[in-house]
């Protein structure tokens, strides 16, 4: 079967740019801060929701909000599915607050083929509009959920997975700002799983508790939906250091110092390699990505099994948990969807 996503996607997006009003009337002035001064006023207001509007009005696959609304159409409940469309919100814009900050941290100048938030808006108005936004997710839940005991179950779930995604955060920070550190493969997958994977989980746990499925279901597709993060995460890798990723200039990764999985596959493979890979690793992180040492580490990478292998890992983890996701709802339409969602993004 060949699902069409046109008019979820659709909806989504329609949800998304209602949330971030940027007319700042005063039903969203007082939903997302209570009661302000009149001195406070719309200039004051561009600087948190402008920066965000922009990233967010460049696009991006949107499978995270997708995700989370075909979790909720697992329950056949139309009052559930209604409201994950109205809680996208709070997935895609923690992610789209990660970016911001990922590229302050990362010293990223592009994003999505245009200039980083940090070059655009300065580092302080980044800074705060990416802190305000991971805030500002919670609203999409005060705005509309209405049973205190759901409410709070939902506010527990984000405030969780964020702790999560900044402890993987913290792994990654830790692993290039040491460029002599080489994480092994399963530090490497939980850091992951955290930082990206973590994102994926919310997504799908968060469109199960529309329908209020049970914690233990929760958990069971949240950790699937953790390994599906993961996989997308190593394509990432494999295509930063191959063609390139959309927006950004290829082997960025390699400025940054990224322990990826292809490295640590390639120095599993080759370990007399490392001094030389990680000496080019330091210069491009002084010269920038035009260095000459960019291209080196890439050769070197190229020139063993450790993208092929990667790939392989990748695939292997996003097919089987999209198979265990089917398995569990007894292969109906929508589980067939979700397959169909995330076997489609494997072409790379």
């Amino acid at each position: 079967m060949n699902f069409n996503f046109t008019a979820k996607l659709k909806k989504i997006e329609d949800v998304l740019v209602t949330f971030l009003d940027s007319n700042y009337s005063d039903s969203w002035k007082n939903a997302t801060f209570s009661s302000l001064s009149p001195s406070v006023g719309s200039v004051h207001f561009d600087q948190l929701v402008q920066p965000c509007k922009n990233l967010v009005s460049l696009g991006g696959k949107r499978w995270r909000p997708l995700f989370m609304v075909l979790c909720s159409e697992l329950s056949s409940s139309p009052a559930a599915i209604e409201l994950a469309y109205q809680l996208t919100p709070l997935v895609e814009m923690v992610h789209t607050a990660s970016l911001i900050h990922d590229d302050i941290e990362d010293g990223a100048d592009m994003r999505r083929g245009k200039p980083a938030c940090h070059i655009t808006y300065g580092l302080d108005c980044a800074i705060n509009a990416g802190s305000w936004l991971y805030f500002d997710a919670f609203s999409a839940i005060d705005k509309n959920v209405t049973d205190e005991k759901l409410k709070n179950e939902f506010y527990s779930l984000l405030a969780l997975q964020l702790r999560r995604l900044h402890l993987g955060q913290a792994m990654d920070i830790y692993w290039h700002r040491n460029p002599t550190i080489l994480p092994s493969h399963d530090e490497y997958s939980a850091m992951v799983r955290l930082k990206t994977g973590t994102l994926a989980s919310l997504s799908a746990q968060a469109g199960l508790l529309c329908s209020s499925s049970s914690k233990d279901e929760m958990e069971y597709i949240g950790n699937l939906a953790s390994q599906i993060g993961e996989g997308f995460q190593v394509l990432d890798d494999i295509i930063n250091i191959t063609t390139g990723n959309v927006g950004k200039k290829r082997g960025d990764d390699i400025v940054e110092g990224k322990k990826s999985l292809p490295v640590i596959f390639h120095l599993e493979e080759k370990p007399s390699d490392k001094n030389r890979l990680f000496c080019d690793f330091e210069t491009a992180s002084k010269d920038g990505i035009d260095s000459p040492c960019v291209e080196d580490a890439i050769s070197m990478l190229l020139s063993s099994q450790c993208i092929p292998r990667a790939k392989k890992y990748a695939e292997e983890l996003i097919s089987d948990s999209c198979k265990k996701i089917r398995q569990r709802y007894n292969d109906c339409e929508t589980s067939l969807q979700i397959e169909q969602l995330f076997i489609s993004m494997l072409k790379i």
